[in-house]
């Protein structure tokens, strides 16, 4: 699963320092990330303008490009694609040639509250979207053939019957799994990798944790994992929205010495 990336040291300009004072302000991890990625993006952009053709050729030219590319995405993702290209520019040319800045400290303190706050108020509408269909989605899978709900919420369905024996807490296993949101969107896959994984039983999500210990060795099941039972508002991964309910279809291959596993890439325990 996706690890998350620490702030570098690429970013020491002006526009960092007020983004980083607004952070400082506000108190808030999002708005420090959402302030960074903005001062890294018009790092990215320095000395380039609208009419100039950037070439692409060195590897130092394409990693540029790959970073301008992600920090955009990114922002995206955080609803600023509205984000003005030529302004940022304009406060790039300003801080080389150091010139007076055209807005002072505290107007900029305030623009990137406001950004703040539209993104917040964004996140929190898509969250509580996403926590209603969760809520259907279950109810109504719930009355599916074959789908069983325990008592945590946790809905599976048998897709090949074994009887094999069952991992305990202590356990280590190796399974194949595949990992899709609600929609049928996959967001991992060890069969797309083409390699099954070792991982301790208690290690993973609760709703892994649950689900593993009811299987047998070679069963196939298709999990059904409420939010809060898998990251809640918690994501560790764009590609998986807050409050999500989780699809797996999962098959354990087998149980394993835990000394001789190796380190996990499946679903990460929460913290």
């Amino acid at each position: 699963m996706p690890v998350a990336i620490g702030r570098g040291r690429l970013i020491s300009s002006r526009l960092y320092s007020i983004a980083l004072l607004a952070h400082e302000q506000g108190n808030s991890m999002k708005q420090h990330r959402l302030a960074a990625a903005v001062a890294l993006v018009s790092l990215v952009l320095a000395g380039c303008d609208s009419q100039t053709s950037v070439e692409l050729k060195t590897p130092a030219q394409k990693a540029s490009y790959g970073i301008g590319l992600n920090m955009g995405k990114s922002l995206a993702q955080e609803g600023m694609d509205d984000l003005d290209s030529k302004a940022v520019a304009q406060g790039i040319e300003d801080a080389v040639g150091k010139k007076e800045q055209k807005l002072k400290d505290d107007e900029l303190v305030e623009a990137f509250a406001a950004l703040q706050k539209r993104a917040e108020e964004r996140m929190a509408k898509m969250s509580e979207e996403s926590a209603a269909a969760g809520k259907k989605f279950l109810e109504d899978n719930a009355k599916k053939d074959g789908v069983v709900t325990t008592a945590s919420g946790l809905q599976y369905k048998i897709t090949k019957k074994a009887d094999g024996p069952q991992p305990k807490p202590t356990d280590v296993v190796t399974v194949h799994y595949t990992g899709k949101l609600t929609n049928g969107t996959t967001f991992d896959s060890s069969v797309d990798r083409g390699s099954p994984i070792d991982l301790p039983v208690s290690g993973v999500i609760p709703g892994w944790v649950e689900g593993l210990q009811l299987m047998h060795v070679g069963e196939k099941v298709e999990l059904y994992i409420p939010s809060d039972l898998a990251y809640g508002a918690q994501s560790p991964s764009p590609a998986i929205p807050a409050n999500s309910v989780l699809v797996f279809d999962l098959e354990l291959l087998g149980i394993k010495d835990p000394a001789k596993a190796e380190a996990p890439d499946a679903p990460a325990a929460k913290k």
